[in-house]
């Protein structure tokens, strides 16, 4: 099991959740609460579930395909630890943690 960390933009925890290795991390950040849209459901058709990765986390996960840089090009708030979160699976291991962009809230739960 691997802690996944949840923070806001502005930097505070705002869930801790346990999680499998493997686990998809849209469906773990929609299932705890998390402000993740996902509004393609998954199809890696849009950047509302994008999320920043810890930079001591980002190299646990595989390369980002072609594909999802091209839609992190159209993210707001974009950087070089951007990822869709419909695209991670969470890694084995400690924590791991990611923030949601105050951008990715195209909606209110």
């Amino acid at each position: 099991m691997t802690l996944v960390r949840f923070l806001r933009a502005s930097g505070e925890v705002d869930r801790e959740v346990e999680a499998a290795a493997g686990a998809n991390l849209l469906a773990l950040g929609q299932a705890n609460g998390q402000r993740l849209e996902g509004a393609c459901e998954g199809a890696m058709a849009c950047s509302t579930c994008h999320v920043l990765v810890a930079a001591e986390d980002f190299g646990r996960l595989p390369a980002a395909s072609e594909e999802e840089e091209d839609l992190l090009d159209l993210a707001a708030h974009a950087t070089r630890w951007s990822r869709l979160s419909c695209q991670v699976a969470v890694p084995d291991g400690a924590a791991f943690t990611v923030t949601v962009p105050p951008s990715a809230y195209n909606f209110d739960r």
